[in-house]
């Protein structure tokens, strides 16, 4: 009898034909948890009743982007987040039904845990027991459950588009990627992974019609605020020039406060943005397609025919989308709290495209959720997360950055 349970939790755990059995048991014992979560755990209001005030103004025919206000500031994200909260604020009595809010975004989280162990099965290369790691985030479950944060519907749509990719529905992710990035512009961290994967698969006629489809559709959805006052729009919801408050940061805080808000400190972040996209972009990402320069020239030679001759492959998705969105968070001058749903659930993923022990790779997911614990953030809990962050990328830069597959 103890040989037969051994043997098929090893089944379970291991094997991937068992893989939905162990992540339907996952889900679904999340689920539970998060309702545990709800119904036990006080609501804390940080920013849900500024969105319900933001759509009330907007409600009232308010169409200059400038002045739709709200308790905590003006509204800062693009129009994709208004329309959800339209929806929203009509189903819960203009936000005052915070229990049936709650509850939407349980099942957004929900989906999200879906959407995750979709993109950890079609890739492959992680054990199952990893998807036992996913539910054990308390500061992923806040974000979702109890602060009902708009980065929620952002990360939703983006792991559906990751999906649409990784299965050739190329048409259908770049929609879907259109509507994360209508939440919240923090999806442009994507976009570099974005460009290389159609240029690879579709070509440059292609992507061209991919970008021009990603612009077009958000523009659809901005038309009415677009029409009124297009730079009160743009300035508002794709503000790249914005500056977030110290106190609130949970990364570089060891720099100190003037360091932090230098436009010095904000350059050489960018620097070292471009820089490792760059080295990823020329040394890594083509290299199973002959290089970037055979790329390159195939691509612009053959503008109609895909620029790469290997398959993309799944794996190949998953993992430079990640890898360019790690990046992304690593330089960023300053992450809120809910700034951890950006790439929370692909920690582990991650962590399996390195080569380091399995213990060395349980330490760096558990250092980055102790890191986005700690509140406020302090010196040891920000050197900590870039420390963590930073041998992450570097054991994919020497693991398998394409996958391992």
């Amino acid at each position: 009898m103890l040989n037969s349970v051994r043997r098929y939790a090893k089944l379970i755990l291991f094997d991937s034909r068992y893989f939905w059995w162990l992540a339907s048991f996952v889900i679904l014992g999340d689920f539970l948890f998060s309702q545990l979560i709800i119904r036990f755990v006080p609501y804390t209001e940080i920013d849900w009743e500024t969105y319900m005030v933001q759509t009330d103004v907007y409600l009232k025919g308010e169409l200059d982007y400038s002045r739709i206000t709200g308790p905590t500031g003006p509204l800062v994200y693009p129009a994709g987040h208004l329309h959800i909260h339209w929806l929203l604020h009509a189903v819960t009595d203009a936000g005052a039904n915070i229990p049936l809010a709650q509850q939407v975004y349980g099942v957004v989280y929900i989906a999200s845990l879906a959407l995750t162990c979709t993109i950890y099965r079609l890739a492959g290369g992680v054990p199952n027991w990893v998807l036992l790691l996913l539910p054990l985030s308390k500061r992923l479950h806040s974000i979702f459950l109890l602060r009902l944060f708009n980065d929620c519907w952002a990360v939703m749509f983006v792991q559906a588009a990751v999906v649409a990719y990784q299965t050739g529905y190329d048409d259908i992710g770049t929609l879907l990627f259109s509507a994360a990035l209508s939440v919240k512009m923090s999806i442009l961290l994507y976009l570099p992974a974005l460009l290389v994967l159609l240029f690879m698969r579709n070509g440059l006629l292609a992507t061209f019609r991919h970008i021009i489809t990603l612009v077009a559709s958000n523009a659809l959805l901005a038309l009415p605020f677009l029409e009124e006052d297009y730079w009160a729009y743009l300035r508002s919801a794709f503000d790249l020039s914005r500056v977030f408050l110290y106190k609130w940061t949970v990364n570089w805080r060891m720099v100190g406060e003037d360091t932090f808000l230098s436009s010095q400190w904000a350059n050489g972040l960018l620097l070292g943005h471009v820089s490792c996209l760059a080295a990823f972009g020329l040394f890594i990402w083509c290299r199973e397609h002959g290089g970037v320069w055979m790329v390159l020239r195939r691509g612009l030679t053959k503008p109609d025919h895909p620029a790469g001759y290997a398959r993309v492959t799944p794996d190949y998705v998953a993992t430079i989308f990640f890898t360019s969105n790690l990046i992304g968070i690593i330089f960023a001058r300053s992450l809120h709290y809910q700034f951890y749903s950006w790439y929370a659930q692909q920690i582990p993923f991650l962590a399996w495209r390195t080569r380091y022990p399995t213990v060395a790779k349980i330490a760096l997911i558990a250092g980055i959720e102790y890191s986005w614990n700690v509140f406020p953030s302090t010196y040891l809990s920000s050197t900590v997360l870039l420390i963590a962050n930073t041998l992450l990328l570097a054991g994919i830069w020497t693991g398998y950055p394409n996958g391992v597959l």
